[in-house]
């Protein structure tokens, strides 16, 4: 295996958040979803499950979300009837987190020219990730109610196989968090049981290399800010 190979996937992906149009053959997300499997969970359970839409069941469940997420900035009190079913995000913000947070969110804003007093510029762009970013294929996780925290770390191989496997296809990815609001819609529309929760969603497609808003490139801290190396 050529490691320059491997390394270079994991440094060119990034969460796209503009694609083509272009469609996406069914064997290339077969492929990927072959290879992710690959991916270690404790005592082999493989806790995922994947729901792919394309097509009308694509565009049905957008049409859903979107037309939700338009009625809740004109009634906030519907919000209270869309919660996420687990802590993705602390409940209290702290530095360094919220700092990191703030940058990324004002550098994406910044690059769009949204300011901070341009709210319907900010519904429209949050709108964007219930749009699968105009990607022709969206994935959703579930995982079943029975297992333990440690399938959502394992989850999180699971779904960066998916990214990087993408990325050697000649593919981009956005993972979404964003969804988790609004399984109370997502779950029936896929089919998915009483017994499963929705993990997050990921859109799937080729980026769109015209779109300003893929040239941003978010910075990460240097290893040794993070390691304590011991002797």
């Amino acid at each position: 295996m050529n490691s320059c190979t491997v390394d270079a996937a994991i440094q060119s992906r990034k969460s796209t958040r503009a694609f083509t149009a272009q469609a996406v053959a069914r064997a290339d997300i077969e492929h990927i979803l072959e290879c992710a499997s690959r991916a270690p969970s404790g005592t082999n359970c493989q806790p995922w499950k994947v729901y792919v839409l394309q097509g009308s069941s694509r565009d049905a469940l957008v049409d859903k979300v979107c037309s939700t997420h338009d009625a809740m900035r004109s009634d906030p009190a519907l919000a209270a009837q869309f919660r996420e079913e687990y802590d993705y995000y602390p409940e209290k913000w702290v530095s360094p987190y919220i700092d990191r947070r703030r940058e990324n969110g004002w550098s994406l804003y910044g690059l769009l020219g949204i300011g901070k007093a341009d709210k319907d510029k900010m519904h429209l762009q949050h709108q964007r990730n219930f749009r699968f970013f105009d990607a022709p294929v969206g994935l959703m996780f579930t995982v079943d109610r029975v297992m333990g925290r440690g399938s959502l770390v394992d989850y999180g191989g699971f779904m960066q196989n998916i990214m990087l496997g993408a990325r050697g296809r000649g593919l981009d990815t956005c993972p979404q968090a964003a969804w988790n609001g609004f399984s109370k819609i997502v779950m029936p529309h896929i089919g998915a049981g009483p017994d499963e929760m929705l993990v997050c969603g990921m859109a799937l497609g080729y980026a769109d290399s015209s779109a300003v808003v893929n040239t941003l490139h978010t910075p990460r801290v240097p290893v040794n800010d993070f390691t304590t190396w011991l002797d």
